[in-house]
């Protein structure tokens, strides 16, 4: 009955609104949970991290390197779909590539795209051919000096093969200890994970130290 009185004779002053501190706990919370959100959207969509544990790659990549790979210039793969929108390019003959291994989908490989859809892809004596053509890599390496008979291995002569639609063949650098689709096939469109493009960190297990000299290098 006060509180009317007073109001309607116009001596009180407005009501302040009250305002509640989050306590510290739930502010955390939910920095954390939004820098969990932030990092799956980045982790998915746009950049990735990998490590490399293997020499297929060498001399480009070495085993220790950590790498960042861009996982939208190729599309951005939609939920629970093989689809990709906002495309920038297609994989290019030249380009380290991520994807899944054809054979266990739970490892993730990283080589070199040699052929393109359509691409004749032939290897004779180590030496290959694209379309007819000497394909000749500056990062290509060969650390085995015997050559293979065809008969025995598809490691220094294989093909000639065309590769299908919406699909790859890939080779590691290290071409003598490479594991890759000269002995398991191609890979397809939706299988790419993204281009790698530089390394952010490098460490030299046997030596137990940085190569600091690898560290923010491009790859190409």
């Amino acid at each position: 009955m006060e509180e009317h009185i007073e109001q309607s004779q116009g001596l009180s002053t407005p009501e302040q609104p009250v305002f509640k501190k989050k306590s510290i706990i739930r502010e955390y919370a939910e920095s954390i949970v939004i820098a969990v959100l932030l990092a799956l959207v980045i982790r998915t969509y746009i950049v990735q991290a990998f490590k490399i544990p293997s020499g297929s790659m060498e001399d480009t990549l070495a085993i220790g390197d950590h790498l960042l790979v861009n996982k939208f210039i190729y599309g951005t793969k939609l939920p629970f779909s093989n689809k990709r929108i906002f495309t920038l390019r297609d994989p290019q003959r030249g380009d380290v590539v991520v994807f899944e291994y054809p054979e266990d989908p739970s490892k993730d490989f990283i080589k070199r795209v040699i052929g393109t859809p359509g691409d004749v892809v032939e290897e004779k004596d180590k030496k290959v051919y694209v379309n007819g053509k000497l394909y000749v890599n500056p990062h290509e390496v060969h650390k085995e000096k015997d050559i293979i008979p065809k008969e025995m291995n598809p490691r220094d002569t294989f093909g000639p093969v065309t590769v299908p639609p919406n699909s790859y063949f890939m080779m590691g650098d290290n071409r003598d200890r490479s594991y890759d689709s000269r002995f398991w096939g191609f890979v397809t469109r939706d299988k790419i994970k993204g281009l790698a493009f530089i390394k952010y960190w490098s460490w030299d297990r046997e030596k137990f130290r940085p190569r600091f000299g690898s560290i923010g290098k491009l790859i190409n």
